[in-house]
């Protein structure tokens, strides 16, 4: 593939980008930035968060888990719409009701200041690794097929992409994440639907022997029986219910898409369409894995020792020019939503959670956007300096279990918002933060010695319902018999 045919077609992405950045961030204040104005439409946040859900990460793992875990992810699927239905008839209604721009404000209502710090802080936390690691990722291929041969350096590369994403959402914020969210999610779709079509060309099979050929494969397989696997069937179910009910429905990033819609109904619309749409979607990213491995197989083909190869190299290296571009389109299609919809999250939870922007009324308008803008513009660059600092590591192992580590921190937040929706009891506030500190280390320790303490069970997705178990049991230990309502 040509370097600067690659440059050029991200380059036009990027174009298009900018043109929607500047149509929808007209006179968009810092109203428009946090909420969108409450005048979002149902219909298309519902369309673009399932680019916003499916990242980089995504985008090129899941084919190359089919190999190992057949369709078993699809289980996990499943959960996650039981987990968007009680984000659809539980969090939206709370979340509209009290009115809030950062659903951690809830936590101060319910349990006071240093309940909602910790809340605030473990979302900064997990969304800036998890942010830079998505982007890290992305870049690295773009940096191994594209900038390496053109002699660029890769911080400058990384540096390239966080000025891109922080020069179309400053003004915008949520406003603008909203639309740029759909062209993302049409063009990763487009890439998974073309590459699909080239390899049925070029195996010369019409669609119903695909189908034939991956059933008889065995690929299909969606239930795993065995218990003491990370793959039973069971914790998949259960696990994706949570994995979606703390990284959507207790994530700034996710809700703040939500919280822009008009009124509550239209938020329960999307969520509800959102999810069915996403069963089909993670459907035809699995479809695609197995066509990847039969692929593989009848060209003689290795397959890369890390499965998340598997699909940039098939389309770069041997599908051809077009569809290694179709690849890099639908990577960066994958990619931005990731760090956008994390730059502006992360500004709004500082602006509102730490300096207070709802309750100094002594701040102007015109004051308020200055330090917001201060604000993204410094995020822009710890995401720089982690993806940097991910780059240096040049370990890919450590960095997956740092990213790994940071989704421990959503488990305190399930505990956190467990026991305020479910239980009428108040722990002593200056505690919540050392419960919300020893949870993650006790599941870690857990984790690691799983196999030698528990005659052999290794813990799957279901250690984050553990985590949330242990810090609603720690908040329980703490708490006073109080009766507390939020109005």
């Amino acid at each position: 593939m040509n370097s600067i045919s690659i440059l050029l077609v991200v380059g036009i992405y990027s174009l298009l980008l900018f043109v929607i950045t500047w149509y929808t961030a007209r006179n968009a204040g810092n109203a428009g930035f946090f909420k969108g104005n409450n005048q979002s439409p149902w219909y298309i946040i519902a369309y673009g968060m399932i680019g916003a859900s499916l990242s980089g990460v995504t985008f090129m793992s899941v084919p190359g888990w089919v190999g190992t875990t057949q369709f078993s992810y699809m289980m996990v699927v499943f959960g996650y719409l039981a987990g968007y239905t009680v984000i659809a008839t539980v969090l939206l209604p709370l979340y509209y009701r009290l009115n809030l721009t950062s659903i951690y404000t809830f936590l101060e209502q319910r349990f006071g200041f240093w309940s909602y710090k910790t809340g605030a802080f473990y979302f900064l936390l997990s969304r800036t690794i998890g942010a830079s690691f998505r982007m890290f990722l992305v870049v690295t291929v773009l940096q191994t097929f594209v900038f390496d041969s053109l002699g660029v350096p890769f911080w400058i590369t990384v540096l390239i992409f966080v000025c891109l994403i922080l020069l179309y959402t400053y003004e915008g914020g949520i406003k603008t994440i909203i639309w740029t969210d759909t062209l993302q999610t049409t063009f990763m779709l487009l890439s998974v639907i073309i590459s699909v079509f080239l390899i049925k060309s070029q195996l010369n099979m019409s669609f119903s022997s695909l189908i034939d050929r991956v059933s008889e494969s065995g690929y299909l397989k969606m239930i795993n029986t065995d218990v003491n696997s990370k793959q039973f069937w069971v914790k998949q179910f259960f696990s994706g219910m949570f994995i979606s009910i703390v990284m959507t429905g207790l994530d700034q990033e996710m809700m703040q898409k939500n919280l822009s819609c008009k009124n509550l109904k239209d938020a329960q619309k999307n969520m509800f369409s959102f999810s069915f749409v996403l069963v089909f979607v993670n459907l035809m990213f699995l479809f695609l894995g197995a066509l990847l491995y039969i692929y593989s197989q009848e060209l003689n083909i290795s397959i890369p020792a890390r499965t998340d190869e598997l699909f940039p190299s098939i389309a770069i290296e041997h599908l051809g020019t077009f569809a290694g571009l179709i690849f890099i389109i639908g990577l960066i299609s994958a990619a931005y939503p990731s760090a956008d919809g994390a730059l502006t999250s992360l500004t709004t939870s500082v602006c509102i959670d730490f300096l207070g922007f709802q309750s100094n009324s002594k701040l102007t308008e015109a004051q308020k956007k200055k330090t917001r803008v201060g604000v993204h513009i410094s995020f822009a660059f710890v995401l720089l300096l982690v993806i940097i600092i991910f780059r240096a590591i040049n370990d890919q192992a450590v960095v997956s279990k740092l990213f790994t580590v940071a989704g421990y921190t959503y488990g305190p937040l399930l505990g956190l918002y467990s026991f305020g929706l479910f239980s009428q009891r108040k722990p002593i506030d200056k505690f919540v933060p050392l419960v919300c500190l020893l949870s993650p280390i006790i599941c870690y320790i857990l984790n690691v010695n799983s196999k030698e303490w528990l005659a052999g069970y290794e813990f799957g997705f279901e250690l984050l319902i553990l985590n949330g178990l242990i810090t609603f049991i720690g908040l329980w230990l703490l708490s006073l018999k109080t009766i507390v309502k939020i109005n």
